[in-house]
């Protein structure tokens, strides 16, 4: 039998797992992804799926009433849960809008609305308070968010955003909106010519080494290169569009462009 407001929840990303335990209402989750580190506490939930996997038996046998998923990487997973008769609601944030938008449903979704509203708009006022602090720049550093090395993927949506409340001025801005990573592939010759002041990187888990990036064949005329601006940043702080994105992976943005 299945309950609403929804008692068992399971998460397949992280995002929505950091939501329900900045609302209070962790108790709630009984299962995650493996990925899921925020907060620390999460590692004692079990663990039912990678990203783009799930075991459905895992699923199953915690009897959920509802499951939180993201993106059209988890689609296969969806339509097996669908299929075994399990609720599901899909979420596909990209940018900060989205974030935020994101945060309010769950808490629609728990019966929660109230605690999710609260929540949001303290998220918002945040980054709006970064925003006007950094609004008066004179001038912007120059950023290449760089999200995967081989091909080189740059920024997604809520990240080219992010550099821009800042204090950045993000590179490849309008490759930022493109429905999939293959879109925001980019060139060694389009980085070159960008000269970014700053390059931050994230290569979604994977250990970031800069030597990879200052050995690339004309690189050493990138102004980053050239003055040992390159940072890496976790992938846990600024890959998850949700509330660590908003405060720890702005923080560490910030930190970086100054």
């Amino acid at each position: 039998m299945r309950h609403f407001p929804p008692r068992r929840l399971i998460c397949l990303t992280e995002e929505t797992v950091e939501t329900l335990y900045l609302l209070g209402e962790q108790d709630r989750i009984v299962g995650v992804s493996g990925y899921a580190v925020r907060p620390p506490e999460v590692r004692q939930k079990p663990r039912v799926s990678a990203f783009t996997s799930a075991r459905l038996d895992k699923i199953l046998a915690l009897k959920p009433d509802l499951v939180l998923a993201f993106s059209d990487l988890q689609a296969d997973i969806v339509s097996d849960l669908a299929k075994a008769g399990v609720a599901v609601h899909l979420f596909n944030q990209r940018d900060l809008a989205g974030i935020f938008a994101m945060i309010r449903t769950v808490g629609a979704l728990i019966g929660e609305n109230e605690k999710a509203e609260a929540l949001a708009r303290s998220l918002e006022e945040r980054v709006a308070t970064v925003a006007s602090e950094t609004g008066a720049a004179t001038r912007r550093l120059k950023v290449y968010f760089e999200e995967w090395n081989d091909p080189m993927i740059s920024a997604i949506g809520w990240v080219s955003e992010l550099i821009e409340i800042a204090g950045g001025e993000e590179v490849f801005r309008h490759l930022s909106a493109a429905s999939g990573a293959r879109e925001r592939i980019v060139t060694s010759a389009a980085v070159i010519a960008a000269q970014p002041d700053v390059i931050l990187a994230s290569w979604c888990g994977k250990k970031v080494v800069p030597r990879q990036i200052v050995e690339r064949p004309g690189w050493s005329t990138v102004p980053a290169v050239a003055n040992g601006r390159i940072v890496e940043i976790k992938s846990t702080l600024i890959l998850q569009p949700g509330p660590a994105a908003l405060t720890d992976g702005l923080d560490a943005i910030r930190a970086a462009l100054r």
